[in-house]
């Protein structure tokens, strides 16, 4: 093997027999990964959750993860927001011409390390090389299958009048983690994504109650982003209140320091839950018991009033609109 990947690791010769056998195969074997044109899975009959979704995260590597590790989360995540066990993915890499092999294959073994612990299994993918400049690094594209559980059934539009708010952790990290490692604001703070795969949580929580209304994970665009589709697809308003909104302290301080609203960063590890607030006692209890979700906390509810806004109740009690995100957030977080 070359010590970078080179045009001919995406010919479909040797070269690329040998990227397969000696990167990914080695990294994604399991009795239904495929050399074949595509993958045979044995399914059981009921509904199933079916997500694709594409990462181009810059820079590939940032503390707590890689885009390897975010590729495997992102989707894994998508499908147990639906409440469905992952079963099955597929992945598909555009590699720029030069890359180093060393980081492909640490790449590689963060996915395979990843999905085993979400418990799902990489059938089948497709490489192919970009020349110099064409590609930045490495995009990676993961596509899930996964298994609904009976009687559970989430969406955005499902949100009512009474319930309650939650997050699964504190706030804003991932994205803030990205900001620090491609600028340089001179700024002395430790920050670590909250990457992570979440069907654990869910499959938790829904041991507690499958009366979940709502299960959105909070990429792009952060918490606020997905509060205001929630209120707009189920054409409620949602009050917050600002002090139940768990956030780290480095992260408030260098939001604070650049004008930034925690809200509006990406999480890659974190849940919003919209659940019947007579649940809400047991659903903290038991995620508060959970691997990545200690920090779990009520932070809101939704209302009649304000229809498709989001409000905020401030430390001093006034009740201010939080603004609805437009243009360019933050770019390239997943």
């Amino acid at each position: 093997m070359t010590e970078t990947v080179t045009l001919a690791h995406g010919a479909g010769g040797q070269q690329t027999s040998e990227l397969i056998e000696h990167i990914f195969k080695k990294h994604f074997e399991n009795p239904e990964l495929t050399g074949d044109d595509a993958a045979v899975l044995q399914m059981e009959a009921g509904r199933l959750a079916f997500t694709t979704d594409g990462f181009i995260v810059s820079p590939a590597e940032f503390p707590g993860g890689n885009i390897g590790k975010l590729s495997i989360c992102g989707t894994v995540n998508d499908l147990a927001c639906m409440g469905a066990k992952p079963l099955y993915l597929t992945c598909a890499f555009v590699i720029e011409e030069g890359f180093p092999m060393d980081k492909l294959e640490k790449i590689a073994q963060s996915m395979e390390i990843t999905a085993k612990e979400a418990g799902v299994r990489i059938v089948a993918g497709d490489t192919k090389v970009a020349g110099k400049g064409q590609v930045d690094g490495v995009f990676i594209t993961t596509t899930g299958i996964g298994r609904i559980e009976d009687g559970v059934s989430t969406s955005g539009k499902n949100a009512r009048p009474g319930d309650v708010v939650i997050v699964s952790g504190d706030v804003g990290r991932h994205g803030c983690t990205i900001l620090m490692e491609r600028e340089d604001f001179g700024i002395e703070a430790e920050v670590t994504s909250d990457c992570a795969p979440l069907w654990g949580t869910v499959e938790a929580l829904l041991g507690v109650t499958k009366d979940i209304h709502v299960i959105r994970d909070a990429t792009r665009g952060g918490v606020g982003t997905v509060l205001y589709e929630i209120a707009g697809q189920s054409g409620v308003g949602i009050r917050l209140n600002s002090e139940a909104i768990p956030v780290q302290d480095n992260v408030k301080g260098i939001c604070g320091m650049l004008g930034l609203e925690p809200l509006y960063l990406a999480c890659e590890g974190r849940l919003v839950i919209v659940a019947p607030k007579e649940k809400a006692d047991d659903i903290i209890k038991t995620l508060r018991t959970g691997k990545y979700s200690a920090e779990a906390a009520v932070i809101g509810e939704i209302t009649e009033e304000m229809a498709g806004r989001v409000t905020m109740v401030t430390e001093i009690g006034a009740q201010t609109l939080l603004p609805q995100p437009r243009g360019e957030l933050l770019p390239r977080i997943c």
